[in-house]
Protein backbone atom coordinates (compact mmCIF):
# COMPACT_ATOMS: atom_id res chain seq x y z
CA UNK A 1 0.00 0.00 0.00
CA UNK A 2 1.24 3.57 -1.02
CA UNK A 3 0.38 6.53 0.40
CA UNK A 4 -2.79 8.05 -0.68
CA UNK A 5 -4.32 11.28 -0.96
CA UNK A 6 -7.82 11.67 0.51
CA UNK A 7 -9.75 14.16 -0.34
CA UNK A 8 -13.30 15.31 1.81
CA UNK A 9 -16.10 14.73 0.17
CA UNK A 10 -18.96 17.52 0.22
CA UNK A 11 -22.51 16.38 0.00
CA UNK A 12 -24.90 18.04 -2.30
CA UNK A 13 -28.41 16.98 -1.20
CA UNK A 14 -31.09 19.37 -2.06
CA UNK A 15 -33.35 20.47 1.00
CA UNK A 16 -36.53 18.55 -0.92
CA UNK A 17 -34.70 15.12 -0.85
CA UNK A 18 -33.53 15.87 2.50
CA UNK A 19 -36.86 16.22 3.92
CA UNK A 20 -37.79 12.83 3.06
CA UNK A 21 -35.30 11.55 5.56
CA UNK A 22 -35.47 13.46 8.37
CA UNK A 23 -36.35 12.39 11.89
CA UNK A 24 -37.33 14.64 14.95
CA UNK A 25 -36.93 13.60 18.56
CA UNK A 26 -37.71 16.36 20.63
CA UNK A 27 -36.47 15.84 24.47
CA UNK A 28 -37.73 17.88 27.89
CA UNK A 29 -37.31 21.06 28.42
CA UNK A 30 -33.89 22.58 28.13
CA UNK A 31 -32.39 19.65 26.52
CA UNK A 32 -33.28 20.68 23.01
CA UNK A 33 -34.52 19.20 19.75
CA UNK A 34 -32.51 16.44 17.52
CA UNK A 35 -32.65 16.23 13.60
CA UNK A 36 -31.12 13.13 12.52
CA UNK A 37 -29.80 12.72 8.92
CA UNK A 38 -30.55 9.31 7.46
CA UNK A 39 -29.47 7.75 4.14
CA UNK A 40 -25.98 8.75 4.41
CA UNK A 41 -24.81 5.28 5.27
CA UNK A 42 -22.19 6.17 7.93
CA UNK A 43 -25.33 5.73 10.69
CA UNK A 44 -24.13 9.42 12.42
CA UNK A 45 -25.58 12.78 11.62
CA UNK A 46 -25.20 16.36 13.08
CA UNK A 47 -27.72 17.89 15.96
CA UNK A 48 -29.60 20.87 15.51
CA UNK A 49 -26.68 22.86 17.31
CA UNK A 50 -24.14 21.50 15.20
CA UNK A 51 -22.56 18.82 16.92
CA UNK A 52 -21.57 15.25 16.07
CA UNK A 53 -23.87 12.85 17.46
CA UNK A 54 -22.93 9.24 18.31
CA UNK A 55 -22.82 6.91 15.05
CA UNK A 56 -24.69 3.53 15.79
CA UNK A 57 -25.43 0.78 13.79
CA UNK A 58 -23.91 -1.61 11.43
CA UNK A 59 -20.60 -0.51 9.51
CA UNK A 60 -20.62 -0.36 6.01
CA UNK A 61 -18.12 -1.68 3.78
CA UNK A 62 -16.50 1.68 3.35
CA UNK A 63 -16.25 2.50 6.67
CA UNK A 64 -14.41 -1.17 7.17
CA UNK A 65 -12.24 0.20 4.33
CA UNK A 66 -11.18 3.37 5.32
CA UNK A 67 -10.47 2.83 8.95
CA UNK A 68 -8.71 -0.82 8.20
CA UNK A 69 -6.45 1.69 5.57
CA UNK A 70 -5.67 4.58 7.48
CA UNK A 71 -4.34 2.06 10.26
CA UNK A 72 -2.48 -0.04 7.92
CA UNK A 73 -1.18 3.31 5.99
CA UNK A 74 0.18 4.54 8.99
CA UNK A 75 1.62 1.12 10.43
CA UNK A 76 3.14 0.80 6.95
CA UNK A 77 4.63 4.11 6.98
CA UNK A 78 6.08 4.13 10.30
CA UNK A 79 3.81 6.74 11.62
CA UNK A 80 3.34 4.92 15.10
CA UNK A 81 1.20 7.76 16.84
CA UNK A 82 -0.93 8.25 13.62
CA UNK A 83 -1.77 4.18 13.34
CA UNK A 84 -2.07 3.97 16.81
CA UNK A 85 -4.90 6.93 16.95
CA UNK A 86 -6.57 4.64 14.29
CA UNK A 87 -7.14 1.81 17.03
CA UNK A 88 -9.45 1.83 20.33
CA UNK A 89 -6.72 1.77 22.37
CA UNK A 90 -4.14 4.10 21.41
CA UNK A 91 -2.18 4.15 24.63
CA UNK A 92 -1.53 0.23 24.29
CA UNK A 93 -1.27 0.01 20.68
CA UNK A 94 1.37 2.84 20.25
CA UNK A 95 4.11 0.75 22.83
CA UNK A 96 3.29 -2.41 20.74
CA UNK A 97 4.04 -0.38 17.40
CA UNK A 98 6.79 1.39 18.98
CA UNK A 99 8.66 -1.80 19.78
CA UNK A 100 7.86 -3.76 16.41
CA UNK A 101 10.28 -1.14 15.09
CA UNK A 102 12.27 -0.48 17.94
CA UNK A 103 12.89 -3.90 19.48
CA UNK A 104 11.97 -6.32 17.06
CA UNK A 105 13.95 -4.07 14.27
CA UNK A 106 11.46 -4.17 11.85
CA UNK A 107 11.47 -2.22 8.68
CA UNK A 108 10.73 -1.95 5.12
CA UNK A 109 7.16 -2.90 6.20
CA UNK A 110 4.39 -3.70 3.42
CA UNK A 111 1.16 -4.57 4.05
CA UNK A 112 -1.47 -5.74 2.06
CA UNK A 113 -5.33 -5.94 3.20
CA UNK A 114 -7.25 -9.08 2.01
CA UNK A 115 -11.03 -8.98 1.08
CA UNK A 116 -13.11 -7.79 4.17
CA UNK A 117 -15.71 -9.85 5.54
CA UNK A 118 -18.45 -8.48 8.29
CA UNK A 119 -15.54 -5.76 9.83
CA UNK A 120 -12.53 -8.20 9.74
CA UNK A 121 -9.83 -7.70 7.21
CA UNK A 122 -6.96 -9.84 6.77
CA UNK A 123 -3.53 -8.70 5.45
CA UNK A 124 -0.41 -10.25 4.55
CA UNK A 125 3.07 -8.39 5.87
CA UNK A 126 6.36 -8.06 3.89
CA UNK A 127 8.92 -6.73 6.32
CA UNK A 128 12.62 -7.28 6.51
CA UNK A 129 14.47 -7.96 10.62
CA UNK A 130 18.04 -6.36 10.68
CA UNK A 131 20.64 -6.85 13.44
CA UNK A 132 23.99 -4.86 12.76
CA UNK A 133 25.24 -6.57 9.80
CA UNK A 134 22.57 -9.39 9.73
CA UNK A 135 19.42 -8.73 8.54
CA UNK A 136 16.60 -11.78 6.84
CA UNK A 137 12.92 -11.16 5.13
CA UNK A 138 10.00 -11.56 7.21
CA UNK A 139 6.39 -12.35 5.88
CA UNK A 140 3.22 -13.61 7.47
CA UNK A 141 -0.09 -13.36 7.92
CA UNK A 142 -2.56 -11.30 10.42
CA UNK A 143 -6.03 -9.70 10.22
CA UNK A 144 -7.70 -7.09 12.14
CA UNK A 145 -11.44 -6.44 12.90
CA UNK A 146 -13.05 -2.78 12.70
CA UNK A 147 -15.55 -1.65 15.33
CA UNK A 148 -17.09 1.14 16.11
CA UNK A 149 -15.54 3.59 18.99
CA UNK A 150 -16.66 3.76 22.37
CA UNK A 151 -18.03 7.08 22.69
CA UNK A 152 -18.37 8.77 19.34
CA UNK A 153 -19.02 5.50 17.11
CA UNK A 154 -16.42 6.28 14.92
CA UNK A 155 -14.61 2.61 12.59
CA UNK A 156 -11.38 2.50 14.68
CA UNK A 157 -9.78 -1.03 14.36
CA UNK A 158 -10.59 -3.10 17.52
CA UNK A 159 -6.61 -3.26 19.29
CA UNK A 160 -5.26 -7.08 20.16
CA UNK A 161 -1.55 -7.91 20.37
CA UNK A 162 -2.29 -10.44 17.41
CA UNK A 163 -2.92 -7.37 15.06
CA UNK A 164 0.63 -6.93 14.73
CA UNK A 165 1.74 -10.90 14.95
CA UNK A 166 -1.00 -13.81 15.02
CA UNK A 167 1.75 -15.08 17.45
CA UNK A 168 1.15 -12.12 20.49
CA UNK A 169 -0.82 -12.71 23.24
CA UNK A 170 -1.72 -9.67 25.84
CA UNK A 171 1.85 -9.08 27.54
CA UNK A 172 3.76 -10.51 24.93
CA UNK A 173 6.40 -8.50 23.01
CA UNK A 174 8.31 -9.01 19.68
CA UNK A 175 12.30 -8.37 20.49
CA UNK A 176 15.43 -9.26 18.43
CA UNK A 177 18.56 -10.13 19.32
CA UNK A 178 20.47 -12.83 21.00
CA UNK A 179 18.40 -16.03 21.68
CA UNK A 180 17.27 -15.65 25.42
CA UNK A 181 18.07 -19.40 25.31
CA UNK A 182 20.48 -21.55 23.06
CA UNK A 183 18.95 -23.53 20.86
CA UNK A 184 18.47 -27.81 21.05
CA UNK A 185 18.07 -30.79 19.07
CA UNK A 186 15.71 -32.82 21.00
CA UNK A 187 15.77 -36.56 20.15
CA UNK A 188 13.35 -39.37 20.05
CA UNK A 189 14.23 -42.77 22.51
CA UNK A 190 16.14 -44.48 19.47
CA UNK A 191 17.75 -40.96 18.87
CA UNK A 192 16.15 -39.77 15.54
CA UNK A 193 15.51 -36.12 15.86
CA UNK A 194 12.46 -34.78 16.77
CA UNK A 195 11.35 -31.80 14.45
CA UNK A 196 7.84 -29.93 14.09
CA UNK A 197 8.30 -31.28 9.89
CA UNK A 198 8.35 -35.15 10.72
CA UNK A 199 5.77 -34.34 14.08
CA UNK A 200 3.77 -31.12 13.60
CA UNK A 201 2.15 -30.88 16.73
CA UNK A 202 5.27 -31.51 18.92
CA UNK A 203 5.97 -27.20 18.27
CA UNK A 204 5.43 -26.01 21.72
CA UNK A 205 6.92 -28.95 23.41
CA UNK A 206 10.00 -28.31 21.68
CA UNK A 207 9.55 -25.08 22.92
CA UNK A 208 9.11 -25.62 26.34
CA UNK A 209 12.18 -28.50 26.48
CA UNK A 210 14.20 -25.33 24.68
CA UNK A 211 13.60 -22.72 27.39
CA UNK A 212 14.19 -25.93 30.14
CA UNK A 213 17.97 -27.51 28.90
CA UNK A 214 18.51 -24.82 26.57
CA UNK A 215 21.10 -23.46 28.84
CA UNK A 216 22.68 -26.93 30.12
CA UNK A 217 22.89 -29.25 26.87
CA UNK A 218 26.00 -26.92 25.89
CA UNK A 219 24.43 -24.91 22.63
CA UNK A 220 25.28 -21.44 21.79
CA UNK A 221 22.56 -18.95 21.24
CA UNK A 222 21.99 -16.91 17.77
CA UNK A 223 20.77 -14.58 16.57
CA UNK A 224 16.89 -14.49 16.60
CA UNK A 225 13.13 -12.16 16.16
CA UNK A 226 11.89 -14.47 18.98
CA UNK A 227 7.96 -13.81 20.78
CA UNK A 228 8.85 -12.67 24.29
CA UNK A 229 6.30 -14.78 26.65
CA UNK A 230 4.54 -12.50 29.36
CA UNK A 231 5.20 -13.65 32.88
CA UNK A 232 2.87 -14.92 34.96
CA UNK A 233 1.71 -13.50 38.74
CA UNK A 234 2.27 -15.30 41.44
CA UNK A 235 -0.74 -15.31 42.46
CA UNK A 236 -2.31 -17.04 39.56
CA UNK A 237 -3.42 -20.44 40.30
CA UNK A 238 -2.81 -23.53 38.15
CA UNK A 239 -4.94 -24.11 35.83
CA UNK A 240 -6.88 -20.83 35.32
CA UNK A 241 -6.24 -18.95 31.76
CA UNK A 242 -3.24 -16.78 32.82
CA UNK A 243 -1.32 -19.76 34.20
CA UNK A 244 -2.15 -21.62 30.99
CA UNK A 245 -0.94 -18.56 29.32
CA UNK A 246 1.62 -18.78 31.43
CA UNK A 247 2.98 -21.64 30.70
CA UNK A 248 3.82 -21.29 27.24
CA UNK A 249 7.33 -20.78 26.01
CA UNK A 250 8.92 -18.05 24.22
CA UNK A 251 8.80 -18.81 20.65
CA UNK A 252 11.15 -18.31 17.98
CA UNK A 253 9.56 -16.25 14.82
CA UNK A 254 12.59 -15.68 12.54
CA UNK A 255 16.40 -16.59 12.58
CA UNK A 256 19.08 -14.44 11.46
CA UNK A 257 21.62 -16.31 12.18
CA UNK A 258 21.77 -20.29 13.47
CA UNK A 259 23.11 -21.11 17.15
CA UNK A 260 24.42 -24.20 18.01
CA UNK A 261 22.47 -26.44 19.46
CA UNK A 262 22.62 -28.98 22.64
CA UNK A 263 21.05 -32.38 22.59
CA UNK A 264 18.20 -33.52 25.02
CA UNK A 265 16.91 -37.19 24.73
CA UNK A 266 13.15 -37.87 25.31
CA UNK A 267 10.98 -40.53 25.85
CA UNK A 268 9.12 -40.33 22.97
CA UNK A 269 8.55 -43.41 20.73
CA UNK A 270 9.11 -42.60 17.39
CA UNK A 271 6.71 -44.77 15.64
CA UNK A 272 3.58 -44.39 18.40
CA UNK A 273 4.79 -40.50 18.42
CA UNK A 274 3.86 -40.67 14.46
CA UNK A 275 1.12 -42.52 14.67
CA UNK A 276 -0.31 -40.17 17.07
CA UNK A 277 0.25 -37.34 14.88
CA UNK A 278 -1.81 -39.39 12.15
CA UNK A 279 -4.67 -39.57 15.03
CA UNK A 280 -5.45 -36.17 15.94
CA UNK A 281 -4.80 -34.65 12.19
CA UNK A 282 -8.30 -36.27 11.80
CA UNK A 283 -10.22 -35.10 14.74
CA UNK A 284 -10.61 -31.54 15.19
CA UNK A 285 -9.65 -30.33 18.57
CA UNK A 286 -7.91 -34.42 19.81
CA UNK A 287 -5.50 -34.20 22.38
CA UNK A 288 -3.97 -37.96 23.42
CA UNK A 289 -0.88 -38.96 25.35
CA UNK A 290 0.80 -42.44 25.56
CA UNK A 291 2.73 -43.33 28.78
CA UNK A 292 4.94 -46.63 29.29
CA UNK A 293 2.46 -47.66 32.81
CA UNK A 294 5.64 -49.15 34.11
CA UNK A 295 7.95 -46.30 34.58
CA UNK A 296 6.03 -43.69 33.78
CA UNK A 297 7.70 -42.81 30.49
CA UNK A 298 5.99 -40.59 28.09
CA UNK A 299 6.09 -42.05 24.53
CA UNK A 300 3.79 -40.12 22.73
CA UNK A 301 1.81 -36.82 22.90
CA UNK A 302 -0.14 -34.89 20.28
CA UNK A 303 -2.52 -32.00 19.87
CA UNK A 304 -4.77 -30.87 16.73
CA UNK A 305 -4.42 -27.61 17.78
CA UNK A 306 -1.05 -26.12 17.54
CA UNK A 307 -1.67 -22.74 19.60
CA UNK A 308 -2.20 -24.99 23.06
CA UNK A 309 -0.62 -28.08 24.28
CA UNK A 310 -3.82 -29.45 25.27
CA UNK A 311 -1.96 -32.92 25.83
CA UNK A 312 -0.15 -31.50 28.63
CA UNK A 313 -1.48 -27.83 29.88
CA UNK A 314 -5.35 -28.71 29.45
CA UNK A 315 -7.70 -27.69 32.19
CA UNK A 316 -11.00 -29.71 31.73
CA UNK A 317 -13.15 -31.00 33.31
CA UNK A 318 -12.58 -35.09 32.62
CA UNK A 319 -16.48 -36.45 32.71
CA UNK A 320 -16.82 -39.75 33.82
CA UNK A 321 -12.98 -40.89 33.70
CA UNK A 322 -13.04 -39.70 36.89
CA UNK A 323 -15.19 -42.44 38.42
CA UNK A 324 -11.63 -44.70 38.00
CA UNK A 325 -10.47 -42.54 40.47
CA UNK A 326 -14.32 -42.32 42.35
CA UNK A 327 -14.93 -46.03 42.26
CA UNK A 328 -11.29 -46.79 44.13
CA UNK A 329 -12.54 -44.50 47.06
CA UNK A 330 -15.61 -45.95 47.38
CA UNK A 331 -14.34 -49.66 47.29
CA UNK A 332 -11.88 -48.59 49.61
CA UNK A 333 -14.74 -47.39 52.28
CA UNK A 334 -16.35 -50.54 51.77
CA UNK A 335 -19.16 -48.29 50.01
CA UNK A 336 -19.18 -50.21 46.64
CA UNK A 337 -17.74 -53.86 45.25
CA UNK A 338 -17.19 -55.28 42.01
CA UNK A 339 -20.07 -57.90 42.14
CA UNK A 340 -22.38 -56.77 44.87
CA UNK A 341 -25.71 -55.03 44.36
CA UNK A 342 -25.74 -50.68 44.00
CA UNK A 343 -28.32 -48.61 43.23
CA UNK A 344 -28.46 -46.88 40.08
CA UNK A 345 -31.86 -44.92 40.10
CA UNK A 346 -32.90 -42.38 37.19
CA UNK A 347 -32.34 -39.72 39.76
CA UNK A 348 -30.78 -39.00 42.42
CA UNK A 349 -31.11 -35.57 44.66
CA UNK A 350 -28.01 -34.17 46.82
CA UNK A 351 -27.16 -30.65 47.98
CA UNK A 352 -30.08 -29.14 46.10
CA UNK A 353 -29.53 -30.51 42.71
CA UNK A 354 -30.98 -33.21 40.94
CA UNK A 355 -28.86 -35.40 39.07
CA UNK A 356 -29.33 -37.70 36.27
CA UNK A 357 -28.35 -40.37 33.45
CA UNK A 358 -27.87 -39.97 30.64
CA UNK A 359 -30.97 -40.27 28.74
CA UNK A 360 -32.70 -40.77 32.30
CA UNK A 361 -31.65 -45.04 32.15
CA UNK A 362 -31.70 -46.83 35.40
CA UNK A 363 -30.63 -50.35 36.52
CA UNK A 364 -32.76 -52.46 38.58
CA UNK A 365 -31.26 -55.03 40.74
CA UNK A 366 -27.73 -54.03 39.26
CA UNK A 367 -24.62 -54.89 40.61
CA UNK A 368 -21.60 -52.07 41.05
CA UNK A 369 -19.91 -53.17 37.86
CA UNK A 370 -23.17 -52.99 35.91
CA UNK A 371 -23.00 -49.70 36.69
CA UNK A 372 -19.38 -49.01 35.96
CA UNK A 373 -19.56 -50.36 32.78
CA UNK A 374 -22.45 -48.44 31.50
CA UNK A 375 -21.53 -45.24 33.25
CA UNK A 376 -24.30 -44.92 35.71
CA UNK A 377 -23.83 -41.44 37.42
CA UNK A 378 -26.28 -41.71 40.27
CA UNK A 379 -24.53 -45.28 41.37
CA UNK A 380 -21.66 -42.29 42.40
CA UNK A 381 -24.18 -39.79 43.19
CA UNK A 382 -25.90 -41.51 45.91
CA UNK A 383 -23.04 -42.20 47.88
CA UNK A 384 -22.08 -38.78 48.44
CA UNK A 385 -24.23 -38.26 51.47
CA UNK A 386 -21.78 -41.21 52.89
CA UNK A 387 -18.64 -38.85 52.06
CA UNK A 388 -16.69 -35.76 53.87
CA UNK A 389 -16.12 -33.10 51.54
CA UNK A 390 -12.33 -33.52 51.26
CA UNK A 391 -12.43 -37.64 50.73
CA UNK A 392 -12.20 -37.64 46.84
CA UNK A 393 -9.39 -34.71 46.78
CA UNK A 394 -7.14 -37.38 49.06
CA UNK A 395 -8.18 -40.07 47.15
CA UNK A 396 -6.51 -38.38 43.79
CA UNK A 397 -3.79 -36.83 45.84
CA UNK A 398 -2.44 -39.96 47.70
CA UNK A 399 -3.04 -42.56 45.58
CA UNK A 400 -3.08 -40.88 42.31
CA UNK A 401 -0.86 -38.18 42.65
CA UNK A 402 -3.00 -35.88 41.26
CA UNK A 403 -3.80 -32.09 42.34
CA UNK A 404 -0.41 -31.49 44.32
CA UNK A 405 1.41 -29.43 41.73
CA UNK A 406 4.68 -31.31 41.46
CA UNK A 407 5.37 -32.91 38.28
CA UNK A 408 8.54 -32.61 37.14
CA UNK A 409 8.11 -33.63 33.42
CA UNK A 410 10.51 -32.35 31.93
CA UNK A 411 8.13 -29.37 30.36
CA UNK A 412 5.75 -27.37 31.57
CA UNK A 413 2.42 -29.62 32.72
CA UNK A 414 -0.57 -28.93 34.82
CA UNK A 415 -1.27 -31.63 36.87
CA UNK A 416 -4.88 -32.14 37.96
CA UNK A 417 -6.73 -30.06 40.22
CA UNK A 418 -9.44 -31.76 42.52
CA UNK A 419 -10.47 -28.80 44.80
CA UNK A 420 -12.19 -29.42 48.16
CA UNK A 421 -15.72 -29.03 47.81
CA UNK A 422 -18.98 -29.05 49.45
CA UNK A 423 -22.84 -30.04 48.83
CA UNK A 424 -24.08 -30.59 44.95
CA UNK A 425 -20.41 -29.70 43.54
CA UNK A 426 -19.20 -32.59 45.79
CA UNK A 427 -21.56 -34.47 44.67
CA UNK A 428 -20.57 -33.25 40.81
CA UNK A 429 -17.15 -33.87 41.21
CA UNK A 430 -17.37 -37.52 41.61
CA UNK A 431 -18.43 -37.85 38.20
CA UNK A 432 -15.62 -35.72 36.72
CA UNK A 433 -17.76 -32.60 36.79
CA UNK A 434 -17.78 -29.69 39.69
CA UNK A 435 -14.11 -28.18 40.07
CA UNK A 436 -12.54 -31.40 38.58
CA UNK A 437 -9.70 -30.36 36.22
CA UNK A 438 -7.53 -32.96 34.01
CA UNK A 439 -5.65 -33.51 30.62
CA UNK A 440 -4.96 -36.41 28.60
CA UNK A 441 -1.72 -36.52 30.02
CA UNK A 442 -3.29 -36.61 34.19
CA UNK A 443 -5.77 -39.37 32.78
CA UNK A 444 -2.72 -41.97 31.06
CA UNK A 445 -1.54 -41.78 34.63
CA UNK A 446 -4.72 -42.61 36.40
CA UNK A 447 -4.55 -45.66 34.13
CA UNK A 448 -1.53 -46.42 34.25
CA UNK A 449 -1.53 -46.08 37.65
CA UNK A 450 -4.19 -48.83 37.83
CA UNK A 451 -2.60 -50.99 35.56
CA UNK A 452 0.98 -50.79 37.66
CA UNK A 453 -0.33 -51.28 41.22
CA UNK A 454 1.81 -47.44 41.80
CA UNK A 455 1.96 -44.07 40.41
CA UNK A 456 4.87 -43.50 38.75
CA UNK A 457 4.76 -39.55 37.95
CA UNK A 458 4.73 -39.41 33.91
CA UNK A 459 8.09 -37.93 32.25
CA UNK A 460 9.42 -36.78 29.06
CA UNK A 461 12.98 -36.33 30.22
CA UNK A 462 15.36 -38.62 32.43
CA UNK A 463 15.29 -37.11 35.82
CA UNK A 464 19.01 -38.49 35.84
CA UNK A 465 19.35 -35.61 32.90
CA UNK A 466 19.35 -32.82 35.81
CA UNK A 467 18.74 -34.80 38.82
CA UNK A 468 15.49 -33.65 39.42
CA UNK A 469 13.03 -35.42 41.90
CA UNK A 470 10.16 -36.88 40.76
CA UNK A 471 6.61 -37.10 42.38
CA UNK A 472 5.71 -40.27 44.35
CA UNK A 473 2.17 -40.77 46.11
CA UNK A 474 1.69 -40.97 49.77
CA UNK A 475 0.63 -44.52 49.54
CA UNK A 476 -0.85 -47.46 47.10
CA UNK A 477 -4.23 -49.32 46.99
CA UNK A 478 -4.63 -52.07 48.98
CA UNK A 479 -4.51 -55.37 46.33
CA UNK A 480 -8.26 -56.14 46.92
CA UNK A 481 -9.00 -52.53 45.33
CA UNK A 482 -6.92 -52.86 42.45
CA UNK A 483 -7.67 -56.41 42.04
CA UNK A 484 -11.80 -55.12 41.84
CA UNK A 485 -10.37 -51.87 40.02
CA UNK A 486 -8.77 -54.03 37.18
CA UNK A 487 -12.17 -55.43 36.79
CA UNK A 488 -14.38 -53.24 36.78
CA UNK A 489 -12.30 -51.39 33.65
CA UNK A 490 -11.42 -55.02 32.12
CA UNK A 491 -15.35 -55.36 31.94
CA UNK A 492 -15.70 -52.32 30.60
CA UNK A 493 -13.70 -52.49 28.25
CA UNK A 494 -15.29 -55.76 26.88
CA UNK A 495 -18.76 -54.97 27.22
CA UNK A 496 -19.19 -51.82 28.47
CA UNK A 497 -19.45 -48.09 26.88
CA UNK A 498 -15.81 -48.50 26.18
CA UNK A 499 -16.64 -52.01 24.16
CA UNK A 500 -17.14 -50.73 20.89
CA UNK A 501 -13.69 -48.57 20.51
CA UNK A 502 -11.84 -51.40 22.11
CA UNK A 503 -12.99 -54.18 19.60
CA UNK A 504 -10.28 -56.08 18.39
CA UNK A 505 -7.54 -54.69 21.30
CA UNK A 506 -6.65 -57.81 22.55
CA UNK A 507 -4.50 -58.93 25.55
CA UNK A 508 -4.47 -57.24 29.16
CA UNK A 509 -6.70 -54.00 28.54
CA UNK A 510 -9.05 -52.14 30.74
CA UNK A 511 -11.21 -49.26 29.92
CA UNK A 512 -13.19 -46.24 30.77
CA UNK A 513 -15.12 -43.99 28.75
CA UNK A 514 -16.01 -40.07 29.54
CA UNK A 515 -18.60 -37.11 28.75
CA UNK A 516 -18.19 -33.34 30.36
CA UNK A 517 -20.50 -30.86 29.78
CA UNK A 518 -19.33 -27.87 29.07
CA UNK A 519 -21.66 -24.01 29.83
CA UNK A 520 -22.00 -22.77 26.35
CA UNK A 521 -21.14 -26.37 24.13
CA UNK A 522 -23.92 -27.96 22.25
CA UNK A 523 -22.17 -31.25 22.20
CA UNK A 524 -20.19 -32.30 25.18
CA UNK A 525 -16.06 -33.06 25.59
CA UNK A 526 -15.66 -36.67 25.13
CA UNK A 527 -12.96 -38.78 27.08
CA UNK A 528 -11.40 -42.02 27.08
CA UNK A 529 -8.50 -43.68 29.24
CA UNK A 530 -7.27 -47.44 28.67
CA UNK A 531 -4.36 -49.50 29.01
CA UNK A 532 -3.34 -52.30 27.11
CA UNK A 533 -0.14 -54.38 27.90
CA UNK A 534 2.50 -51.42 29.86
CA UNK A 535 0.76 -49.03 28.04
CA UNK A 536 -1.61 -46.50 29.11
CA UNK A 537 -2.91 -43.95 27.45
CA UNK A 538 -5.81 -41.06 27.39
CA UNK A 539 -7.17 -38.90 24.79
CA UNK A 540 -10.02 -36.09 24.86
CA UNK A 541 -12.14 -34.38 22.00
CA UNK A 542 -13.40 -31.22 22.65
CA UNK A 543 -17.24 -30.36 21.99
CA UNK A 544 -17.68 -33.82 19.91
CA UNK A 545 -19.79 -36.04 21.88
CA UNK A 546 -19.57 -39.19 23.34
CA UNK A 547 -15.98 -40.42 24.71
CA UNK A 548 -16.34 -43.66 23.57
CA UNK A 549 -16.68 -42.73 19.76
CA UNK A 550 -14.70 -39.72 19.83
CA UNK A 551 -11.64 -40.06 22.02
CA UNK A 552 -11.93 -43.99 21.90
CA UNK A 553 -11.11 -44.76 18.80
CA UNK A 554 -7.95 -42.46 19.00
CA UNK A 555 -6.96 -44.37 22.02
CA UNK A 556 -7.58 -48.00 21.32
CA UNK A 557 -5.62 -47.18 17.50
CA UNK A 558 -2.19 -45.96 19.23
CA UNK A 559 -3.21 -49.24 22.34
CA UNK A 560 -2.94 -51.58 19.10
CA UNK A 561 0.11 -49.34 17.68
CA UNK A 562 1.75 -50.13 20.73
CA UNK A 563 1.16 -54.03 21.36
Amino acid sequence: MGKRRRVAERRKTSPAVLAGTIAVVVAGAGVGAYALFGGSGDGGGKSAAGTESVRTGPLSAKEVATASRTFLDAWQEGRVAAAAGATDDADTARKALTGYFKDARVKDVALTPGTAAEGRVPFSVEATVSYDKLSEKLTYDSALTVVRRAGDGEPVVRWQPSVVHPDLQEGDTLVTGEAGTPPIKALDREGGELTTEKYPSLGLILDSLREKYGESAGGKAGIELRVVRAKADKDDKAGDAASEKAGAADKTVLELSEGTPGTVETTLSPDLQAAAEEQVAEKARSSVVVLRASTGEILAAANASKGFNTAFQGSLAPGSTMKVVTSSMLIEKDLASTNKAHPCPKYFTYGGWKFQNDDKFQIKDGTFKASFARSCNTAFISQAPELDDDSLTEQAQQVFGLGLNNWAVGVSTFDGSVPVQSKAQMAAELIGQGGVRMNPLNMASVSATVKSGVFHQPYLVSPEVDGRQLAKAARTMSADTLSQLRELMAYTAAYGTAAEAMSGVGGDVGAKTGSAEVDGQKKPNGWFTAYRGDLAAAGVVQAAGHGGSTAGPIVAALLKQGG
